[in-house]
């Protein structure tokens, strides 16, 4: 093999060679045929060119399809969905993540048109914040996998004669962009930054982040190091090692595990639970990973020191299951994500196979069940977020099993994925994301992912070397399937800083041994080797999975009596309140008068009675989800229009169930904000002069938001906003409340009405401080400035302001659960069930606040950083350019054909972010 001539450590060069090639095994398994695999590899390169085609028909060049729809998603241009959309930067994303798969996939004259397409129409200087972390591995990720192969072909002198390492050049563009996101003390990047401005500015509308997930920080070496070692430019490849030693710095020393989230300046853990899923997982996988691609033994060793912790804690084969940083002893929730399902992957190219085949078994088990591997299952394999976009780490991993074991058993793995991909997420315009694995409902979504990894992965699981126009084994694939060469071990390489604060555990010699893998180790000589590890799992779905047989009370004779439903649960009830207790669940009565249910299994009288108790919470979760989705309303939004805003600033705001619908008023209500005295709202203005006429600013607490709205209505007011009285909250880290009325008849308060969070209450509140007059505009959506302006000239004659009118508004709405709560300090009561939040362990419920403060870096002095902030300050009056022209331009449906689909989205994708119910 050629990569065999680098000048790379032995250890390596066997550990890939055995990870990509074949072992052939003789198994129970009926092998397959050269034909049905090349029958199967066709029926990929038809599915891909299904799903390829229609985005660039239908989408292009826009960042997603919306297959449903038959659409592009452009962001700002359909309603917000949360974090989830902070992957979209108006790049062509899912142009730029397939362009190597269509290499894989022989479609090199496909190639070269999208690379011309990429360098033509693809405009990075967009003012935008994107989400660091996905930016890297899609964007960043794609444009290197793209010139590695372009490089490649044209070397080989099949296609891209002309090409002129344009793709490198945009990524090297892209990585300073990215660049100003290291501003921090740490080392630890910013979970987001935008695109034009950085963080530092003011136009930024970024940079007061605290927290970030393991994963965000930790996955950003190998295309770094990658960028660093093609340019000769050592900056990239230096910020993202430094961020991967504060991490290693800030493991808990005794477990050698790291948690899920942690703050970017004080390096405190935030989230102090562990696993090897959402969150933390590509921090494991690109330590390993490193260690092959740059041939630094110091990253080799950290991952075997925190495998030996993961097998030691975290494995429970077949499970997974997250436990405590500082008591590791402790399992932390009973529920796995879809996201682990990369593991077993890892595992093979760390050599240890046996668990590999395990989780892997279980997991297609779970797959068999339902069609698709739900978001998130619970430990008896039920199903707990029901959601499946279209996700490829099982793939993933049935290929690396297969590229080991040679087993043609995980071939038939395949066969099903790609059958259940056909028949139930096949749709006219692509695939569709699925919504509800248990009823095959669709969402409007097919991420980049899809393109970039899942036909990839499936394509060289039934590809031989012939099939194939490169030697696959000169690449390593990246978190997002990106291909980069191995040969960069010796290009450019950057001396890491000795880091004398290191210190590793002392291991037993065999974890060490497992880095070097042998067959004849592995398999024991014994050629139903994988086979014997998956028979005893063959049932383990079926047989753990609660059966619809009557139940029997094991506990003091309680002889056939039903558990308790959800339906008939009443918190007045102290019969219920003692089956609560029976099965292990109890409630907390929170700050705001909702009632949180908490269950923990193993404080349930009997196991019976636990399974009950998780019933009971999966029904819990499902009724108030129901309930909440007949009476939520969207989001509204306060735009802030006065000097020197002038519309750019947009806060999330939750809507009420009284007042003004802004959904039927067009014009929204529009004023000056002033503070109400009192500033509770809860008695009789005494400022009421002040507030005549404008939006009063009032603060949660000490009455009902009826009554607040009542009195400053009474007052003269033209519309109210209510801000959090609890410092800190903000609508990124807490579900977006929906202000409910008193009991009473409500059709008296005809203002509109809006709630805010306390961090974007203090925009306005430190707005009105520094400029004293403070305009703003309440409205259902966010309106374009262009839009705003108009009105106004129409309105009283006034000309626009001067600053530039076509640069456009950003709306970067959060996620949010819409939960209808009264404002009562005393009022506890659960009879309304959407006041009902659910959670599987006490640490899960616990709610993330966030600082909005900004902690600036005083050893951030490099001046490549400078330089790449001063690349970015640019001056806000924009040009005319047909690439950004083309993404106004774009015809969009109207919102409400799609609000069904976004409220359950969201949802989702919130609730995967923060891991609480």
């Amino acid at each position: 093999m050629g990569w065999l001539t680098l000048t790379l450590a032995g250890m390596r060069s066997i550990l890939l060679s055995f990870i990509l090639s074949v072992a052939v095994l003789r198994t129970g398994q009926a092998a397959m045929t050269k034909e049905e695999k090349a029958q199967l590899r066709s029926q990929v390169l038809e599915m891909f060119d299904h799903a390829y085609g229609n985005y660039m028909t239908h989408a292009y060049p826009a960042d997603e399809l919306m297959p449903l729809t038959c659409r592009g998603r452009i962001r700002g241009q359909e309603p917000s969905r949360g974090d989830v959309d902070d992957a979209l930067g108006k790049f062509s994303l899912t142009l730029i993540d397939t362009l190597d798969t269509l290499v894989v996939l022989n479609k090199t004259k496909l190639f070269e048109e999208a690379v011309r397409k990429v360098i033509n129409d693809v405009n990075l200087d967009n003012d935008i914040v994107v989400s660091v972390f996905e930016t890297n591995i899609r964007v960043l990720g794609g444009l290197l996998g793209g010139h590695s192969l372009a490089i490649m072909l044209k070397e080989s002198g099949e296609r891209m004669d002309w090409y002129n390492d344009e793709l490198l050049h945009m990524a090297k563009e892209l990585g300073y962009k990215l660049l100003p996101a290291f501003n921090t003390t740490s080392g630890l990047p910013y979970p987001r930054v935008n695109l034009k401005f950085g963080i530092r500015r003011p136009e930024a509308r970024t940079g007061t982040e605290t927290d970030t997930c393991t994963a965000c920080a930790g996955t950003l070496i190998l295309e770094f190091a990658a960028l660093s070692r093609f340019t000769g430019i050592s900056i990239f490849e230096e910020y993202a090692r430094k961020a991967l030693d504060f991490l290693w710095e800030k493991r808990q020393r005794s477990s050698n595990l790291v948690g899920v989230t942690i703050n970017i300046h004080t390096g405190d853990w935030v989230r102090k639970d562990s696993g090897v899923g959402a969150g933390i997982d590509s921090y494991y996988e690109y330590l390993l990973k490193a260690y092959v691609l740059l041939g630094d033994d110091n990253y080799l060793k950290r991952f075997n020191t925190h495998y030996d912790a993961i097998m030691r804690y975290i494995s429970q084969p077949p499970l997974l299951l997250d436990v405590h940083i500082h008591k590791p002893m402790l399992t932390a929730r009973t529920w796995m994500d879809s996201l682990l399902a990369f593991f077993p992957g890892l595992q093979v190219l760390k050599g240890d196979i046996r668990p590999a085949i395990e989780t892997h078994e279980m997991l297609y088990q779970v797959i068999k069940k339902h069609n698709f591997l739900p978001e998130a299952f619970t430990t008896d394999f039920r199903v707990h977020w029901a959601q499946h976009p279209l996700r490829p780490e099982f793939a993933e991993s049935t290929y690396f099993l297969y590229k080991a074991t040679g087993d043609p058993y995980y071939l038939e793995v395949g066969k099903t994925l790609i059958d259940n991909l056909n028949k139930y997420a096949r749709v006219p315009c692509g695939f569709a994301a699925v919504k509800d694995v248990r009823t095959g409902s669709h969402e409007d979504r097919m991420d980049s992912f899809f393109l970039a990894e899942m036909f990839k992965y499936l394509y060289l699981l039934f590809s031989e070397r012939e099939d194939l126009i490169f030697d696959i084994e000169d690449y390593i694939f990246t978190t997002e399937a990106h291909l980069l060469p191995l040969s960069l071990s010796t290009a450019n390489q950057t001396k890491p800083k000795k880091n004398t604060t290191t210190q590793y555990t002392e291991l037993d010699d065999s974890n060490f041994d497992w880095s070097c893998p042998n067959t004849q180790i592995l398999f024991r000589n014994d050629p139903m080797y994988a086979q014997s590890i998956r028979e005893p799992l063959k049932n383990v779905v079926d047989k753990t999975c609660p059966r619809s047989s009557s139940r029997v009370d094991e506990t003091s004779g309680g002889g056939n009596r039903p558990p308790l439903r959800a339906r008939d649960f009443m918190a007045s009830n102290s019969e219920h309140l003692d089956i609560l207790k029976k099965m292990g669940v109890s409630l907390i009565h929170l700050k705001d008068g909702r009632v949180q249910l908490v269950q923990h299994a193993n404080q349930a009288a009997s196991s019976v009675d636990a399974e009950d108790g998780l019933r009971f919470m999966q029904e819990m979760i499902e009724l108030s989800s129901q309930q909440q989705k007949e009476q939520q309303l969207p989001p509204r939004a306060v735009q802030i229009v006065s000097h020197p805003f002038y519309g750019r600033v947009v806060l999330t705001a939750g809507p009420a169930q009284f007042g003004m619908d802004l959904s039927k008023n067009v014009a929204g209500a529009r004023g000056f904000v002033a503070r109400t005295e009192p500033y509770s709202g809860c008695s009789d203005v005494t400022n009421a002069e002040s507030i005549k006429g404008k939006i009063a600013l009032m603060q949660r607490g000490q009455c009902m938001f009826a009554e607040k709205a009542r009195n400053v209505q009474k007052s003269g007011a033209i519309g109210g906003i209510v801000i959090d009285d609890n410092d800190g909250s903000s609508s990124d880290t807490a579900p977006l409340f929906q202000m409910a009325g008193d009991g009473k008849n409500t059709d008296d308060i005809t203002i509109p009405m809006l709630f805010l969070f306390s961090k974007e209450g203090n925009i306005i509140l430190d707005a009105i401080q520094e400029y004293q007059e403070v305009e703003v505009l309440l409205s259902d959506k966010a309106k374009d400035r262009a839009t705003i302006f108009k009105d106004l000239e129409g309105e009283t004659g006034e000309q626009k302001p001067s600053e530039n009118n076509s640069q456009k508004q950003i709306l970067e709405e959060t996620s949010i659960h819409q939960d209808s709560i009264t404002d009562s300090e005393d009022d506890a009561s659960v009879a309304s069930q959407p006041g009902l939040t659910s959670s599987s362990n006490s640490e899960d419920s616990s709610s993330l606040e966030e600082d909005s403060g900004s902690l600036e870096s005083s050893e951030f002095n490099d001046k490549n950083i400078k330089d790449s902030e001063d690349h970015l300050q640019e001056s806000m009056e924009t040009l005319e350019d047909p690439k950004v022209n083309k993404w106004d331009k774009k015809r969009v449906q109207p919102i409400e054909s799609i609000l069904a689909d976004w409220k359950e989205d969201i949802e989702a994708f919130e609730l995967m972010e923060k891991d609480e119910l």
